[in-house]
């Protein structure tokens, strides 16, 4: 389904495993460039690059949203 989100930009928090990376992966299948953030920066260039390899744009930012 598509939800015309295509070249729009999302900004998901906590989004290196578990429901996070699930609404990551899916905001870029439908054309968002996802900027993804958590403190376990190698979980996250895991997601980010699982993310580029099915097509979509998604760029891991390291952080601690928190502080």
């Amino acid at each position: 389904m598509r939800y015309g989100l295509d070249e729009k930009v999302a900004l998901v928090t906590g989004s290196s495993m578990g429901i996070g990376s699930t609404i990551a992966a899916t905001l870029a299948a439908e054309g968002c460039r996802v900027v993804i953030t958590s403190r376990n920066e190698e979980r996250l260039q895991e997601t980010a690059d699982s993310i580029r390899r099915a097509g979509g744009r998604g760029h891991a930012a390291p952080g601690d949203a928190m502080r």
